[in-house]
């Protein structure tokens, strides 16, 4: 698990700067640094159980938002038939946009929930000694 967090630490700071030419940075940078610190927190051997639950909480609905938006994930797969996500880093269709910020919150909560099961999993067998 040390690893495991302190790779997804340096990989959210890393996403976090490239969002600097976003044209929503100050909602995307917060919430990649949010998951980096929780996750740089974990490799210290620090775990909060609550700060886990709130992320998965706020980053579940707006993934909620973002597949169900005019312009959003279900856009992109009836609409315009999954068109490729990756044909150039510029997006300029907002249904691709969305899509890649929707995979980008799955992450952050597989990660999340990830830490979540493992500090409860570690807090019950603490318990049982």
């Amino acid at each position: 698990m040390k690893a495991f967090n302190l790779i997804f630490a340096v990989l959210f700071i890393a996403f976090a700067a490239l969002q600097y030419n976003d044209p929503d940075p100050y909602i995307w940078m917060p919430i990649y640094l949010y998951s980096a610190a929780l996750c740089y927190m974990a490799f210290k051997g620090r775990f909060y159980p609550k700060a886990y639950l709130f992320g998965i909480a706020i980053y579940s609905a707006y993934a909620a938002y973002l597949f169900f938006d005019k312009t959003g994930v279900l856009s992109w797969l009836t609409q315009h038939h999954a068109e490729s996500m990756v044909q150039t880093m510029q997006a300029q269709k907002p249904w691709i946009e969305e899509s890649r910020e929707f995979f980008g919150l799955v992450i952050l909560i597989a990660v999340l929930t990830i830490n979540h099961v493992y500090d409860s999993r570690r807090v019950k067998n603490s318990r049982q000694l």
